[in-house]
């Protein structure tokens, strides 16, 4: 949950600040390695923190501006695009010393290339601090509910435009049942015994409970919406998580239903295909549990692979 991430300042949120010691230490160097950068996170990275929201990306794009970058930036869905899972992230371009038109670069080049996209009729111009410490301190300092950052955007300078936008894809669309293995390549252990089926519908399911909090003793009722279950092969997947592998019961592990009626869990070649990887890509003697865990860590590589064509295309290296 947002409300419990650290955000920038967070376990993980912290590597940003090397990331920007890094592109500082590489163009004073004058190295020329940093022209061109492209980053991924999560797209709950655009409302961070809970408390200020927009503030961590005001100060990453900060960061970048004052080593004269500009930046596009996109979430994007990648089942909206035609991949079998539904896995939203935002991608993040960086190009140093670029000459960008702030008004039509949003609905043009790499990532509206990459990503068809229908602008709404409404944008919105932020201006970002051009210190970064100014922006850790003073951004959204109102502690608005709502960030000023929306699902696509572009940078110039310190000057920011931002939409939300329609997807337009008119391609096949890609399904969970397209990359489930054939029932003879599955080993008995990802079948669910038919005393665990009551436990796994009851994580799954819809429920309002009385509960009470372990160290303050306060009761207070827990409520969540049912799950799919089992996850339907006609549809796109849920997002896969790290926590996919092993047999125990799971809210959040996929579950399907096979032909004879059976349940299971899915495989770690079906995880590897649903990020876009061929089938045995982590079938290096790590347990089922270690390549489902690395499955649930990776990204939906076909989209990365779209963005680095237009980058291509951009700076002449590659034609069409």
């Amino acid at each position: 949950m947002l409300s419990q991430s650290g955000g920038i300042e967070g376990k993980k949120g912290v590597l940003w600040w090397d990331i920007y010691r890094f592109l500082k230490v590489q163009l004073a160097m004058d190295k020329g390695n940093a022209h061109y950068c492209l980053f991924e996170n999560v797209d709950r990275l655009l409302k961070s923190p809970a408390s200020r929201r927009g503030r961590d990306f005001a100060i990453i794009l900060s960061c970048l501006a004052s080593l004269g970058y500009n930046v596009e930036w996109r979430v994007v869905n990648s089942a909206a695009y035609g991949f079998p899972q539904r896995r939203k992230r935002i991608y993040i371009y960086a190009e140093r010393n670029a000459s960008w038109d702030l008004e039509t670069r949003l609905g043009d080049r790499i990532m509206a290339r990459a990503f068809p996209m229908r602008e709404a009729s409404e944008r919105s111009h932020i201006l970002i601090p051009e210190d970064p410490y100014d922006a850790t301190q003073h951004f959204n300092e109102a502690g608005s509910k709502m960030s000023p950052f929306m699902e696509a955007g572009v940078m110039v300078g310190h000057e920011v435009v931002t939409c939300k936008p329609e997807e337009m894809y008119t391609g096949k669309h890609a399904t969970l049942g397209d990359v489930l293995v054939p029932e003879s390549e599955v080993p008995e252990e990802f079948y669910i015994p038919d005393e665990q089926l009551p436990r796994w519908e009851y994580l799954k399911g819809a429920k309002r409970e009385p509960r009470v909090d372990k160290k303050t003793g306060h009761e207070y009722f827990y409520s969540e919406g049912a799950m799919a279950f089992p996850d339907l092969p006609t549809n796109p997947s849920r997002t896969i998580l790290t926590g996919e592998g092993g047999k125990g019961p799971s809210r959040f592990k996929h579950i399907i239903q096979t032909e004879d009626g059976r349940y299971r869990r899915l495989v770690p070649d079906e995880l590897e295909q649903l990020q876009g990887f061929p089938k045995g890509w982590t079938n290096t003697g790590m347990t089922d549990g270690n390549r489902a865990f690395c499955m649930g860590n990776a990204l939906v590589v076909g989209i990365p692979h779209l963005i680095g064509m237009e980058i291509a295309k951009e700076i002449g290296k590659f034609d069409s």
